[in-house]
């Protein structure tokens, strides 16, 4: 089958099977076979009887049967060699040789036939030269039989090297070369042989001879039998050798003497078997030649087909050129346009007109020429190019984003004359490309740097993606979730809720809003607010979740505040209303004594009554301190001079018992207070601390300037940011109990026995305080002591200090890995933050335990910052001591609410230990933080 193009013709195969030598024999050319064969024997056994009849010498039989015979041979031997050219094989060429040396010799003995040409022969032959060249060119042809069967193969066999043609020369001039030696002994050295002929009778020799050349023939036919497979040529060289053998038994065996009826008979045998091979070979010429012709003639057809084919297909081309949507253009391989569709006059707005023969440098920018040139070379080297961004030019000069496709444009030849461009334009497609990217890049910056917890998650409800929030809201890491089931983080009295939520959101609700707890990596619950949707495409679930942590504190915080504002007004109206009463009371009481003053036992109920309203007076002073409706009296004093004013008055009022120690900063700015109402807030908290302390200890009396910033001020709703002067008092007492600590202020709540308290020391000054617009801070560790920190607001139009410009300095961060342990979760997570605004890479801990196993896993950590006092068994400078034992290199930096003045004379810490103070500024912690890495 030939195939041209898209079109396609059966045509005959020519192949080595084509030709007789490889052809396999089939059963039709056995059966002939054998017919001939089983015809020759039952002729040639009706003839052996009758061999030796004499018949009458017909020279003209002898020079027929061998012109005939060399004929027949020289054709055979020249189609076998025209085979031999094609297929190139040591049979064929044995074989083809054989039959030219047949030929020559029948040629030969014609010649030195005695009576045929001259009395005795020609070349000066003698009585018995034709017989020993009979027996030279019988004997013969059965070894090049013999050659051909044991060299062929199912293939041919091995085959020639080198030109054929030289071949063919070489073995015709073998064969004349071989003739003429044979001829030359059997003339020239005639009687050197022996006799095989005596009075037109053989000899004893001669039927040695013919028995030996009978031998051959026969050994020639059985090698033919057993060098399977057999081809058809095969199969009648058979049938050749089976004649071969009746003509020697005929010719030279059972007849007598010359011209009898074996002598006849054997050469029309000999004739015979030059014929069969050739007979084949000529009908099978005869079918190739047939073939040829009908192929000659179905090709001539094609051929017209073709060009009517081609001529549809080159129009169906150009067409469909024309009405691509890319630009398909042509150019030369010096760069000039040789091919321009519709499709590039729309793109680059050129027509064909103006831009056939035309370089192509006029769409390419300047700084793409050299590209353009690369290309070509590429195209030049056989080289096809696929999906090439570049950048062209259009006539108005806008610039456009295509694609390009170049594949090398060849001439009829196969000779690369050109490029063909197929130009794609990509402009918007890129501006698409752009846009989603950068949404993706956005969206991808939101999920990474959200506050928010953002949490995809399939059908099923197992995490697929995770916000790197997480970290800072649960604790763990997004890979702790990813590939696990949301049931396994969430509180279980919330599953069915959410899985609730979740079915909603698959039966179409676009958004769902709902609260659930998931479980911190450390184990407590935070509450988190969800927003959530489903998507069919995807098949996905997206929620978002705000921590509730801070809003649930801040709404506690504010609930404190709004319960002591409306206690604070109850106790307002309740106290100004008491003292009306308390005012006629001992208005009268003055007049009701006189009246009974000679009367000493109504005088002493009178007295008991008038103590009575006097306690009452301070009573409801006290409420009204509270209830921030006491008058004022500020001005601006020095804290220093109180303090220690204060500090005198203490020592016989707490005791011998009772340490006291004043700690006051230098160059402590003044405050705008009442004086008295600031001292008696002293006094009240010094008596609460000495109530503290039954068997003695040590109080601390501190002043400090201080600035609270915005994280501080976001954490205490009742108050704003800026520079105060802190007041603290700190005990080494009992402490506070956890549960109590938010109550300590309410009015009338005390935990000393009845009779030891009235419950408003505390609540006078909180009222106190804020109405000064002031903060106070309590801070109390069970079994540690308490510390409670006034905050007075600082005068104004106070110069700044040399330290505050220190203190106001800019902020230096770092790069180091700063391991935070704080037990209260929302002072850590604010620590953390501000740690991380810092440039610090921070880790946090609950406990000690939880920041020890850290310790272990990660051997970068620079830093430990821990709180002092910690539940549990083991408080800050167990933790300190124990990480200095694991990596005596770690450094450690201390934070507690206490003073650091109380906490090292306290003992809870050596001398020098660094230890920052809360509350502080951003500005102290990332000093301290530097100080500390740097110690």
């Amino acid at each position: 089958m030939l195939k041209t193009g898209l079109h396609e013709m059966n045509v005959p195969a020519i192949d080595r099977s084509t030709f007789l030598s490889t052809l396999p024999a089939a059963s039709a050319d056995r059966t002939a076979a054998m017919w001939i064969v089983g015809v020759s024997s039952i002729l040639f056994a009706l003839a052996v009887p009758f061999a030796g009849i004499q018949l009458p010498p017909v020279p003209a039989f002898v020079a027929s049967y061998q012109s005939a015979l060399a004929v027949s041979d020289i054709i055979t031997a020249v189609l076998l060699l025209s085979q031999f050219s094609v297929l190139r094989t040591r049979a064929l060429l044995w074989l083809s040789t054989g039959y030219l040396f047949t030929a020559a010799a029948a040629l030969v003995h014609a010649l030195t036939f005695p009576g045929l040409f001259a009395p005795t022969g020609l070349f000066g032959a003698g009585s018995q030269t034709t017989v020993w060249l009979y027996m030279v060119w019988h004997g013969a042809f059965p070894l090049f039989v013999l050659g051909y069967a044991w060299l062929k193969e199912k293939d041919g066999g091995p085959t020639v090297r080198g030109r054929t043609s030289n071949v063919i020369c070489a073995i015709v001039l073998g064969v004349v070369v071989a003739i003429a030696a044979f001829t030359w002994i059997v003339t020239a050295q005639h009687d050197l042989l022996p006799v095989l002929l005596r009075d037109s009778r053989y000899t004893p020799t001669m039927i040695g001879v013919v028995s030996f050349v009978w031998s051959l023939s026969f050994a020639a036919l059985v090698s033919l039998w057993f060098r399977r497979p057999h081809s058809v040529i095969d199969i009648w060289l058979m049938v050749v050798m089976c004649a071969w053998l009746f003509d020697i038994a005929l010719s030279a065996i059972v007849n007598v003497v010359r011209f009898d009826l074996g002598f006849y008979a054997g050469r029309l045998y000999g004739l015979g078997a030059s014929s069969f091979v050739l007979a084949v070979l000529l009908i099978e010429n005869v079918r190739l030649q047939a073939r040829t012709v009908g192929l000659v003639g179905r090709l001539r057809e094609q051929s017209a087909s073709d060009r009517d084919f081609y001529g549809k297909r080159l129009a169906l081309y150009g067409a469909v050129v024309e009405s691509s949507n890319d630009a398909i253009i042509t150019q030369s391989l010096n760069g000039a346009i040789t091919g321009w569709n519709r499709a590039a006059e729309h793109l680059f707005g050129y027509s064909a007109a103006e831009a056939v023969g035309k370089p192509i440098d006029i769409i390419v920018p300047e700084d793409r020429k050299p590209e353009v040139r690369s290309i070509l070379n590429r195209i030049s080297s056989n080289e096809s190019i696929a999906q090439h961004e570049t950048v062209r030019l259009r006539k108005d000069g806008r610039a456009l984003d295509v694609v390009l496709n170049v594949s090398p444009l060849r001439a009829e030849s196969g000779e690369i004359i050109g490029a063909s461009k197929i130009a794609h334009d990509i402009t918007e497609e890129k501006q698409s490309r752009e846009k989603l990217r950068r949404e993706i890049e956005e969206r991808q910056r939101i999920f990474e740097t959200s506050q928010d917890l953002i949490l995809v998650t399939d059908g099923f409800g197992n995490f697929i993606q995770v916000s790197p929030s997480v970290k800072d809201i649960l604790g763990f890491s997004p890979e702790d979730l990813i590939g696990h089931s949301a049931t396994e983080f969430i509180h279980p009295d919330d599953l069915d809720r959410t899985r609730e939520e979740m079915r909603a959101a698959r039966r179409g609700a676009v958004k769902r809003s709902f609260e659930a707890r998931y479980y911190h990596y450390d184990g407590h619950e935070v509450t988190l607010n969800w927003m959530g949707t489903w998507s069919e495409p995807v098949k996905r679930h997206f929620f978002i979740g705000r921590d509730l942590t801070e809003k649930q504190a801040a709404e506690a915080q504010f609930r404190q505040v709004q319960k002591m504002d409306s206690i604070g007004q109850l106790t307002g109206g309740v106290a100004h209303d008491f003292n009306n009463v308390l005012t006629v009371i001992t208005g009268t009481i003055g007049i009701l004594s006189d009246a009974v003053a000679d009367r000493p036992e109504l005088a002493a109920i009178t007295k008991l009554i008038d103590d009575a309203a006097e306690r009452g007076a301070q009573l409801t002073k006290h409420l009204l301190a509270f209830a921030r409706k006491q008058p004022l009296q500020p001005r601006e004093i020095d804290v220093n001079a109180l303090a220690l004013e204060a500090a005198k008055l203490l020592h016989p009022t707490l005791g011998e018992q009772i340490t006291i120690m004043p700690q006051l900063t230098e160059d402590a700015w003044p405050a705008l207070v009442d004086p008295g109402q600031l001292s008696t807030a002293i006094l009240n908290l010094a008596l609460n601390a000495r109530d503290a302390m039954p068997d003695g200890g040590t109080l601390v009396l501190e002043t400090r300037n201080v600035f609270l910033d915005d994280g501080y001020a976001s954490m205490n709703a009742d108050m704003v940011a800026g520079s105060y002067v802190m007041i603290a008092v700190s005990d080494t007492g009992s402490g506070i109990p956890p549960e109590l600590i938010d109550r300590v202020f309410d009015p009338f709540f005390t935990t000393k026995e009845v009779g030891k308290g009235t419950g408003l020391g505390l609540s006078m000054v909180f009222g106190f305080v804020k109405q000064s617009g002031g903060h106070v801070k309590i801070y109390s560790e069970e079994g540690h002591g308490t510390s409670v920190k006034i905050y007075l607001p600082r005068s104004s139009g106070v110069q700044e200090t040399e330290i505050e410009v220190l203190q106001n300095a800019p902020i230096t961060g770092g790069d180091e890995k700063i391991l935070i342990v704080e037990d209260d979760a929302l002072v850590r997570q604010y620590v953390v933050t501000q740690v991380k605004s810092l440039g610090y890479t921070a880790l946090e801990a609950a406990n000690g335990a939880e920041a020890l196993t850290i310790i272990d896993n990660d051997k970068t950590i620079d830093l430990l910052f821990t709180d002092i006092i910690m539940p549990g068994n083991m408080n800050g400078r167990q933790l300190a001591d124990e990480a200095a034992r694991r990596r005596p290199e770690l450094k450690t930096l201390f934070t507690s609410g206490y003073t650091e003045n109380a906490i090292v004379h306290h003992g809870r810490l050596d001398s020098g230990v660094l230890l920052l103070a809360k509350p502080y500024r951003k500005s102290e912690l990332a000093k301290m933080l530097r100080t500390a890495l740097a110690s």
